[in-house]
């Protein structure tokens, strides 16, 4: 196996990332990841997640992990700021997020030496792969690295990190992480109890 260049991978959970790190240390990169994490409410739910995260790079010989400051109020701020609170899952604000989340990726590649950038959140089916992409592409350029474009949902992705979690019994979250979209499965009396 030739050994490849640096690759900073941004997590947004570790069930995402099972097929990621599997992959890409499996084809010689050298994997770092990078956990974002402030869009995630509430704090103990940021703590399930980044617990679960540390396990599955304990399980892969202790790949490093670099985790931004967890800081939901600047989150939240930022989509106050733009307007983008009241948007529907999927839309404007998940783009918001995501650029924020790829932005410190970058960050963090560039601080670690990392030559290439790539996320796991292409491997959920509820997202847009090709606006995940786009958004990766113009980050990278902007911050002279290189994407590494990749759908993590194909050739039965999904289906195999599903099973890599419970293989490894990994916490696996049942909405993104924030709270409009935590909001958003829960009945309308229960969002009343929470506002």
């Amino acid at each position: 196996m030739v050994q490849k260049s640096a690759l900073m991978l941004h997590i947004c959970c570790a069930p995402d990332a099972t097929v990621p790190v599997e992959d890409l240390t499996a084809e010689g990169w050298q994997v770092a990841g990078f956990f974002y994490g402030s869009n995630i409410q509430p704090v103990e739910e940021y703590r399930l997640r980044l617990g679960a995260l540390h396990k599955l790079m304990d399980y892969h010989n202790g790949l490093p992990v670099e985790e931004a400051p967890y800081a939901p109020d600047v989150w939240l701020s930022h989509m106050l700021r733009l307007g983008l609170m009241e948007e529907p899952e999927g839309g404007a604000r998940c783009t918001a997020c995501f650029e924020l989340q790829l932005e410190a990726a970058a960050r963090a590649a560039i601080r670690l030496g990392c030559s290439h950038l790539c996320t796991s959140l292409t491997i959920s089916p509820h997202k847009d792969a090709a606006r995940i992409t786009s958004i990766g592409e113009r980050i990278a350029e902007e911050n002279s690295l290189t994407w590494e474009p990749r759908i993590w949902r194909k050739k039965n992705g999904f289906l195999r990190s599903i099973r890599a979690s419970k293989e490894l019994g990994l916490y696996r979250q049942n909405y993104c992480g924030c709270m409009p979209s935590l909001l958003g499965r829960e009945s309308p009396a229960a969002r009343q109890g929470r506002l």
